[in-house]
């Protein structure tokens, strides 16, 4: 049975037992064994993100819920908080060794292995969330991301989005390129390199390391994610100016890591339900933060956070880097200029569809607010 066609056949919250059913009944037919004839299953996932992130790392503990319920308890996984197992920014090189079966991370974190990397999570001036499920999962994103990191011995899978991000916190108002240069900021992935070319220090912090470096003044500012989890993250408390759009995260994909060894070793059902069960989080987690974010802001700004937006100035620079930055890596990494040429080709074309349709309402709408 393939994915799409299993998928298809569910509703995202409410049919877990007929998913069981469609899920024996298939294997029955393949000359598989049904779930109720196999054995149990217990992995360990190793998360980045720390207990207090609610939504993002909740994301595993959905997919975890979902999961069990789809295998009537027979097939479990127990999430570990950043730290806990393994620090944040080590996931990867953990489900690679096979310490866990499995993590959730964002993929950016890891360029330092393969640059090709930052596509599964996103790239500046990149795809937002809607279109990089789009391009992951039905316009061939899959076909050239998954031997990147067959190369690690991991399968990935889609593991939630956050929609688009802010720019993050600010000690000082920024309004040129020329105020970025020599500023110390956490900011991962291209979008950190991006900042390097414009005169940035860049850092990359677990998330649960922001706060305190913020605050004893070791970064001069930091980006994380959006108003929900940087209030939880208390930013506000000590940076007071809040920018936005994050350009370098338009769209940021969790990925669910999973060692390629313990997948072999599953049944074909469980692997249906656990392709189920990610589909499940990787949805879940856009519809909580769009829930979330609105009054999430509406606090902040009550509670006095100063927002800016970035200035043209610095949107330029930035954009104009970014691809430069893109080609030049494509030019000289035959993997990531095959990764950059699927997503290059969907890009031009997702927005120009983004254009006619949504960007042309959204602009109305938001004029009479």
């Amino acid at each position: 049975m393939r994915r799409r066609d299993f998928v298809k056949r569910t509703s995202m919250a409410a049919t877990a037992g007929g998913l069981l059913s469609a899920c024996s009944s298939e294997s029955a037919r393949e000359g598989g064994p049904a779930v109720h004839a196999t054995p149990n299953v217990m992995w360990r996932l190793a998360s980045s993100f720390p207990r207090s992130l609610d939504t993002i790392y909740g994301a595993a503990e959905v997919l975890s819920e979902t999961l069990e319920t789809l295998t009537d308890g027979r097939f479990r996984v127990r999430v570990y908080p950043a730290g806990e197992l393994v620090p944040g920014l080590q996931v990867l090189d953990a489900v690679q060794q096979g310490t866990v079966q499995m993590g959730h991370s964002a993929s950016y974190y890891f360029i330092g292995k393969s640059p090709a990397l930052a596509f599964d999570t996103c790239v500046p001036f990149g795809l937002n969330a809607r279109q990089q499920n789009a391009w992951v999962v039905h316009g061939g994103g899959l076909d050239v991301l998954r031997p990147v990191f067959a190369d690690f011995n991991i399968i990935n899978f889609p593991g939630g989005n956050t929609g688009v991000q802010m720019g993050g916190w600010f000690r000082r108002e920024i309004g040129s390129v020329s105020d970025l240069r020599g500023l110390k900021m956490r900011i991962p992935g291209i979008g950190g390199r991006v900042m390097d070319r414009l005169g940035v220090t860049v850092q990359v912090l677990a998330g649960g390391e922001i706060y305190q470096a913020l605050e004893r003044g070791v970064i001069d500012a930091a980006e994380w994610s959006g108003p929900y989890d940087d209030e939880t993250l208390g930013f506000h408390k000590v940076a007071p100016y809040y920018y936005y759009p994050g350009w370098w995260e338009p769209g940021p994909m969790l990925t669910f890591y999973v060692n390629r060894d313990a997948w072999a070793k599953l049944p074909k059902s469980y692997q249906d339900a656990f392709q189920a069960a990610s589909d499940v989080a990787n949805h879940d987690m856009m519809m909580k933060y769009d829930a979330k974010n609105p009054p999430a802001l509406t606090r902040l700004l009550q509670g006095g956070t100063q927002l800016r937006p970035f200035s043209d100035d610095i949107m330029s620079a930035a954009k104009r880097e970014s691809f430069e930055l893109m080609e030049e890596e494509a030019a000289k990494d035959a993997t990531y200029g095959r990764v950059y040429s699927s997503w290059k080709q969907v890009h031009e074309e997702y927005y120009r569809w983004f254009a006619t349709s949504e960007r042309s309402y959204a602009l109305y709408v938001v004029s009479g607010i």
